[in-house]
């Protein structure tokens, strides 16, 4: 509607130049020697020509039809955003030379003996002089309403020596899994596993015995209530 009109608005501009052009007089002529015969019918003058050209009404461009009018100027690059945390992303772990420690604890001390778990392997590797190759696992077996069994695991680039109790080398979980992020405390955790739960039920997936966790903050040094956990679920 917008161009219509305005085309419109041009057409109405023109209609009174052209009818100034129509009726503008023929130029002036130089005085006859004799008059002209009476029975001579005086010609009708013809129209000057207009100085401008007017142009048809179909060639007149209102703003709108203009390029730099039908284009739109580039939209700054937007800003980038922060996407949320994966939450039962499809993931496939892959197997990683680890030494391990086993252990069982007590749900109301299991932050604490997964802690003492990590310490002694940690003291073991500063012991030989090896660096982790990755961050520290912990590997849940079995589970009840007391407490549960676990494996804690810290990657490593070769086989140690003069393991301690309970202390073995082996190799990390590997397979299909399902892979979600936790924030903040161990004691928080019950929140995350019950929304996993809820996922696997809408999905109608069937996870195995053993789940695992990543500590992506080292659980040493890292306030409780910053933790950042992975937590894998291998699927049947």
């Amino acid at each position: 509607m917008n161009r219509i009109n305005t085309l419109r608005a041009a057409l109405v501009a023109l209609l009174p130049l052209a009818a100034i052009a129509l009726a503008s007089p023929a130029p002036a002529q130089s005085p006859a020697t004799s008059p002209a015969p009476a029975a001579s019918p005086t010609p009708t003058p013809t129209p000057a020509p207009s100085a401008t050209p007017v142009p048809p009404p179909a060639e007149t461009k209102s703003p709108a039809d203009s390029p730099a009018a039908s284009q739109s100027p580039t939209p700054p690059p937007a800003a980038p955003v922060q996407t949320a945390d994966p939450f039962g992303e499809p993931f496939t772990l892959e197997p990683k030379k680890v030494v391990m420690l086993k252990g069982t604890a007590n749900w109301d001390s299991a932050f604490d003996a997964l802690i003492e778990a990590f310490k002694q392997l940690t003291a073991l590797l500063d012991k030989d002089g090896i660096k982790a190759a990755g961050n520290p696992m912990i590997v849940y077996t079995s589970t009840d309403d007391t407490g549960f069994t676990f494996i804690a695991e810290i990657p490593v680039d070769q086989d140690l020596k003069n393991l301690g109790k309970n202390m073995s080398m082996g190799n990390s979980p590997d397979g299909k899994a399902l892979k979600f992020v936790h924030r903040g405390s161990y004691d928080n955790m019950d929140n995350t596993y019950e929304a996993i739960t809820n996922h696997l039920d809408d999905k109608k997936l069937e996870a195995k015995d053993t789940f695992i966790e990543e500590y992506i903050t080292d659980p040493l040094k890292t306030a409780e209530d910053k933790l950042v956990i992975n937590v894998y679920v291998p699927l049947k």
